[in-house]
């Protein structure tokens, strides 16, 4: 091996570990606060790991990589007994310790994408201490089962079920499998948000509590904030900024739901999908400075990640998918487009999963199922608005009826003009 090259692999290793300890002492060090490992140490401990399998190289012998790294962790061993008769209980440093040894003998194994990647994430776990145990205080004993449930559902039922369709037009869109990875896909990205709402707190600014929302149901944002700016009149403006936002993450998420089934169609539905939420993020930015709040905002979401949340999606995207395939048979151009609009009332995934779908198998082109997907997002952001305008104040409504013209007209113009 050349020397430049061994010099980088064990310069990697230091630099890993150095970082790793950073954290660690910023962390938890500091005067009166002693810790196991610094960033001294931390280095230390990597760079014994990149000696320990150079070692072992050069005597052609894993006894050596393991005799030396047993030496190590029996310094730890010591260590933790030490801290542990202070009452001072906690694996977390020496489990860091562990993995920057490793990381060090990853380093001189030539793995250091891997290893530089590796350390990143466990400084990254190591920094979110506040925030898990904010998740973790805040999760109920519902949102763990409702998971459980599901995850456990998806794991032994989705194998098994039957990637095919054995009914006759237009019944033969109807593939258990893909209806239920379609219910797993969609169910895991509300859950991020509502994981996201957890970990940033019940009470938000006004405007993230948009954004985290509209991960999670536009629709209740909406709802949430129209009701609310009739009890406080003053802060319309700010509600408005938080429906937008939610609003504008649903085109993105309509977008990143195509990308994954069918990334061909992506390539026709994306110009007018991002228009329409470049008209939001406009208008957001509008709001946002032009008045500012430190008000709060809060908005209770159920858990999306529960079995009959999933079953009753499920039973709506098939549901959606057979409407969809029939009315194109049947009425033609016409027909799929009605279905388009009347699905995107009631919910906006299932339409746009349906079109991806129908549009990879070649039952439908990809133009007519792009044009699908833009009819729904219209039509769901018209029935969004129409909520707000209904339940809002005065002073919302005023802010919130040009928005809802501006993306009307760059979503559906665009896709005219395709």
């Amino acid at each position: 091996m050349e020397n430049v090259d061994l010099f980088l692999r064990f310069g990697a290793a230091l630099a890993i570990g150095f970082l790793i300890g950073l954290q660690r002492e910023y962390a938890h060090g500091g005067q009166g606060r002693p810790i196991i490992a610094g960033e001294r140490t931390f280095a230390l401990f990597s760079l014994a790991g990149a000696l320990a399998a150079l070692v072992a190289d050069q005597l052609g012998s894993a006894l050596a990589f393991t005799g030396i790294l047993l030496l190590l962790g029996s310094i730890l061993a010591v260590a933790y007994y030490l801290d542990a008769r202070e009452g001072k209980i906690g694996l977390t440093s020496e489990v860091a310790v562990v993995i920057a040894m490793g990381i060090g003998a990853m380093c001189y194994w030539g793995y250091l994408t891997l290893g530089i990647a590796l350390g990143i994430v466990t400084m990254v776990i190591l920094s979110l201490k506040l925030e898990t145990d904010r998740l973790a205080r805040a999760l109920t004993r519902e949102d763990v089962v409702a998971a459980l449930q599901l995850a456990v559902i998806s794991a032994i039922i989705l194998p098994i079920l039957p990637n095919q369709g054995f009914l006759p037009p237009p019944f033969d869109v109807l593939n258990p499998f893909k209806i239920w990875l379609m219910v797993v896909f969609i169910s895991g990205i509300s859950f991020l948000g509502y994981v996201a709402i957890k970990v940033a707190g019940p009470e938000q600014g006004i405007g993230i509590t948009g954004l985290l929302g509209g991960m999670v149901s536009s629709t209740a944002v909406t709802l949430s904030f129209s009701e609310r700016s009739n009890r406080e009149p003053d802060l319309s403006r700010p509600f408005v900024l938080a429906i937008t936002v939610a609003w504008t993450v649903m085109f993105a998420r309509v977008l990143v739901e195509v990308s994954v089934v069918n990334l061909a169609l992506l390539g026709v539905v994306w110009l007018p999908i991002a228009c329409a939420g470049l008209v939001g993020l406009l208008y957001c930015a509008y709001l946002f400075f032009r008045q500012r709040t430190t008000e709060k905002g809060e908005v209770r979401f159920s858990n999306p990640f529960d079995l009959m949340s999933a079953i009753k999606f499920g039973l709506l995207y098939a549901l959606v998918l057979l409407v969809s395939r029939a009315a194109q048979m049947y009425l033609g151009d016409a027909g799929l487009y009605l279905s388009s609009i009347l699905s995107g009332v009631a919910d906006v995934d299932a339409i746009t999963l349906s079109m991806a779908e129908l549009s990879k198998t070649g039952v439908l082109e990809v133009d007519k199922a792009s044009l699908g997907i833009v009819l729904a997002t219209m039509s769901n952001t018209l029935v969004k608005g129409a909520i707000a305008l209904l339940a809002g104040s005065t002073a919302l409504r005023k802010s919130l009826v040009p928005v809802i013209v501006l993306i009307l007209a760059a979503g559906i113009g665009t896709a005219l003009l395709l």
